[in-house]
């Protein structure tokens, strides 16, 4: 039987990536990189890449079940003001017209220096709502040259019969349209028009850009449906990236995190994207990308993207130099200054060198420190540079570069600021850690998470560049690695990517009937976005704090064991793996389910020079591959059959704190057969066993269920 294949493609504004991935283990069949075809359309580099993965690997595009791609059109788009002018008819009647009327004038939209998304707006008071009414606005907006229309009500939340009927006419006079409704369907009229009208900017490009890639990818004969990478980390049809572009927004910096997350099976850790300009960070926790509300301009939107923190620090980031010291790195890189590094091929001539100090672009201070060689040949001396020159880049690595040519800049720069060569690489690369370690910390802190539990995850074509030296600031208890392929981590993300859908609500405390009506309405809105429903996960929270009830869907485009060609690992290996995942000795496994073991020791915390003492327990649970799928450093931990519904009582109530006013029940996750139910979002017990009882209810009466909990 052939094998079957996913694809992932990665247009950048250097380079289209490729790469062919067998659907049943997840190796990697090939990668390929070719230059962007700017010229003759980036479709025309589609068709030339995937046409050159087929043809010399021999696979048949019949075989291909998955084929996605990373875009970066709607960033460029709005980076570059590339967008339409939004017509806005806002809707709402008596007490509430005027602060409608306000909140649906969000004016024009400053997307980056003298580039404006332009926005009108007419407002209808509802009871004068009429098709005649909505016409004659929607002529006014036309007549101002607006392309797109937004339909954004106060009350279309609970009911969206109004902006349906500006749909309506919108329809009969051809123009393309987004609903307010349909962005979001949290209360909030301000940021769910803001949302809408950024949506519809998008679409008259996003159609144009649909079409080709789906004609580009037609044009290969493969015959399963192209899929396009959201922000979120996730994939979606290109039917719905027709009608919501939005969620193609900064989705390149997604498929990233979404590559070291499920290709790496990344549990607790900071991932780092590193380029030649700059270095994206964001958070996986509980195996979960970190995400939260976009901005846009400075206006807040309910588009939830990945969160991600980018510091200009880079393989190409140059020194400052002032006064004979190094003061600073960056933001400046070599790609900006137009010359090259000095530790790649270019400077493969270099036998001897000069400092000087230039100003990389016009009105930057004159400080930045480049070398010219004995020819006259100017280069950077760069983080990349300096990381070869302390040894912190591997033998084999794709930023691998010559120590040689690296030792002669860095003792040009070194005699600037009268220290070897040597030092004054380290000093450059210090400087930079200092900056990186301040925004990990506070990712540490905001995420709540524990550094004895984190691994720091290096992906991108300078991934060793930062994240060996950043480790060892830390100090030995902090695990890094550099991601397999990470030059392709984000291009590997977008091919394995899985449709995902997010459904929020605006119910402070959801009953039984809401909770299962919005599992039913999430997976619903995941099929149509191109997910079989046999393979649909849902999970769902429930923020008290903000009032929201939020169900995340995630499921793939086709039937597929995730488990297929796996290397199942004896219990020895499985313990030996556990204590390397707690940075404890002695742990033991303690119960099995399913694919599912949890291991535990203990651990104890001294105090006031050792006058107190506490006890921990530390848990993992590991899948049969020995990936770390939960992991804490106090945690509980229950072995029940599906019936056993007073023992899971009993060690539900036993992990519930209870106050004066009120009962907080712990976090919980449950493992069974090959799943991983996250419960951790429930806020009472009553939410928790109602999600619960509908998951396992297939289950048979004596199946085993591993409960873990903690706070």
């Amino acid at each position: 039987m052939s094998r079957k294949v996913r694809i992932g493609i990665d247009v950048g504004g250097t380079f289209t990536d490729a790469v062919a991935i067998d659907n049943a283990t997840y190796d990697i069949i090939s990668v390929k990189k070719i230059p962007t075809t700017h010229k003759d359309g980036v479709a025309q580099g589609i068709i030339q890449i995937v046409n050159d993965i087929l043809t010399e690997n021999e696979i048949n595009p019949s075989d291909v079940v998955f084929i996605a791609h990373g875009t970066t059109q709607a960033t460029n788009a709005l980076l570059e003001g590339d967008v339409a002018r939004v017509g806005i008819v806002g809707m709402g009647t008596g007490s509430d017209a005027r602060s409608s009327k306000k909140e649906t004038n969000i004016g024009d939209i400053e997307l980056s220096l003298n580039k404006y998304l332009k926005t009108n707006t007419s407002f209808i008071d509802s009871k004068n709502l009429s098709e005649s009414v909505i016409d004659e606005e929607i002529s006014k907006l036309t007549n101002e040259k607006c392309e797109v229309i937004v339909a954004s009500g106060a009350f279309s939340v609970d009911d969206p019969s109004e902006e349906l009927m500006v749909e309506k006419v919108a329809n009969k006079r051809k123009l393309l349209f987004t609903a307010g409704h349909e962005m979001s369907e949290l209360y909030g009229l301000k940021m769910r028009t803001t949302t809408a009208v950024i949506n519809a900017s998008l679409i008259p490009k996003m159609i144009v850009t649909a079409n080709m890639t789906e004609e580009a990818v037609k044009g290969t004969n493969i015959g399963t449906e192209l899929m396009i990478m959201r922000c979120d980390g996730g994939v979606m049809n290109i039917e719905e990236v027709r009608k919501r572009p939005i969620l193609t927004m900064l989705s390149g910096l997604a498929a990233g995190v979404a590559g070291a997350l499920m290709y790496e099976k990344i549990t607790d850790g900071i991932f780092f994207e590193t380029g030649g300009t700059s270095v994206d960070i964001s958070v996986i926790k509980n195996g979960k990308v970190m995400i939260k509300y976009a901005q846009v301009g400075g206006h807040k939107t309910y588009l939830q993207s990945l969160d991600v923190r980018t510091l200009g620090l880079a393989g190409g980031t140059m020194a400052q130099i002032k006064d004979g010291k190094i003061i600073d790195v960056g933001p400046r890189s070599a790609h900006i200054a137009g010359v090259a590094y000095e530790c790649f091929d270019e400077a493969k001539n270099m036998k001897s060198a000069t400092a000087h100090l230039i100003s990389p672009k016009e009105g930057d201070p004159s400080d930045y420190v480049i070398v010219e060689d004995q020819e006259g040949n100017r280069f950077s001396p760069t983080l990349c540079g300096a990381a070869n020159l302390l040894g912190y880049v591997p033998e084999g690595d794709y930023a691998e570069g010559d120590k040689v040519t690296s030792k002669i800049a860095w003792d040009a720069v070194g005699k600037l600021v009268n220290q070897s060569g040597e030092a004054a690489a380290k000093q450059a690369l210090d400087l930079a850690i200092t900056k990186l370690k301040v925004v990990v910390d506070d990712l540490i802190e905001e995420y709540d998470l524990d550094p004895n539990m984190l691994v720091l995850v290096g992906g991108g074509g300078s991934a060793p560049i930062l994240v060996p030296a950043l480790a060892e600031k830390y100090g030995t208890h902090m695990k890094w690695k550099v991601s397999n392929n990470a030059p392709f981590i984000s291009t590997i993300g977008v091919a394995l990517a899985m449709v995902r859908e997010t459904l929020e609500r605006s119910i402070g405390n959801p009953s039984k009937e809401d909770i299962r009506k919005i599992r039913q309405d999430i997976i619903e809105k995941i099929v149509k976005s191109g997910a079989l429903e046999e393979t649909v996960d849902v999970s769902v929270e429930i923020d008290s704090e903000h009032s929201i009830l939020r169900a995340i869907a995630t499921g793939a485009t086709e039937l597929r064991s995730k488990n297929l060609g796996e290397k199942k690992l004896t219990v020895e290996e499985l313990q030996k793996v556990a204590a390397t995942t707690l940075n404890c000795s002695e742990v033991s496994i303690k119960a099995s389910a399913g694919r599912w073991s949890v291991f535990s020791g203990q651990l104890t915390k001294k105090k006031f020079f050792g006058l107190i003492k506490s006890k921990q327990t530390p848990v993992a649970v590991l899948d049969s591959e020995g990936v770390a799928r939960f992991k804490n450093q106090n945690a509980a931990y229950l072995l029940f059959l599906k019936n056993d519904n007073e023992i899971f009582d009993d060690f539900l109530y036993d992990n519930t704190s209870f106050g004066d006013a009120n009962a907080t029940i712990p976090r919980m996750f449950l493992f069974y057969r090959e799943k991983m139910l996250d419960l951790t979002g429930m806020q009472t017990a009553e939410q928790m066993k109602s999600i619960m009882e509908e998951k396992i209810s297939s289950l048979d009466s004596n199946e085993k269920i591993l409960a873990v909990a903690y706070s």
